[in-house]
């Protein structure tokens, strides 16, 4: 299996490099990375809860799939790219907003991340890939709300801190 890359960047999102995706996060190293968050009629949003052997966050409820784009990908093709891997299909996407953020983790690594938010829309259940994803669920906005500040433990690290500060760019009831 070839080792996958991240994109290196700056505080303002200009690449600067690629390093192998495990050195990053053992070094903290800023990198690019994005989030996709796929709303339905009703409203709600896909939730997937991660595969239990992932390296980090195992088990831990987020948004509907995220990762790291690659070398001269967009961040739309890398979005739709990672849907259709963890989630099974793919749908148009929209970009939302972006941020940076640093979460360490227990096992000594750490996601320092330039975030790219996209939003997009699908009904039907996902066919979703058991090697990355545990379980899915659709849940509106102010239940998740709710449910992150009574159990914060079963949300990924990112997915509190877009919650918790860009919930605006997520909330389409707004747009």
């Amino acid at each position: 299996m070839i080792e996958e890359h991240v994109i290196l960047v700056d505080e303002n999102d200009n690449q600067i490099g690629l390093m192998p995706k495990m050195e990053a996060h053992e070094k903290a190293m800023l990198h690019r990375a994005f989030s996709v968050f796929i709303f339905n009629d009703k409203n709600e949003l896909m939730l997937q809860q991660r595969a239990m052997h992932k390296y980090h966050s195992p088990g831990l409820w987020t948004n509907t799939c995220c990762s790291h784009q690659r070398d001269g990908e967009t961040n739309i093709e890398a979005g739709k790219r990672r849907l259709q891997e963890e989630m099974g299909f793919v749908t148009e996407l929209e970009e939302s907003t972006s941020f940076i953020y640093k979460a360490p983790f227990d096992n000594g690594l750490t996601e320092h991340e330039y975030d790219h938010v996209m939003i997009g829309y699908y009904n039907d259940p996902p066919d979703i890939n058991k090697d990355e994803v545990a379980d899915w669920k659709w849940m509106p906005l102010e239940n998740i709300k709710v449910d992150m500040a009574l159990h914060p433990e079963v949300y990924t690290a990112w997915f509190k801190i877009i919650f918790e500060r860009f919930y605006e760019f997520i909330n389409i009831n707004n747009s």
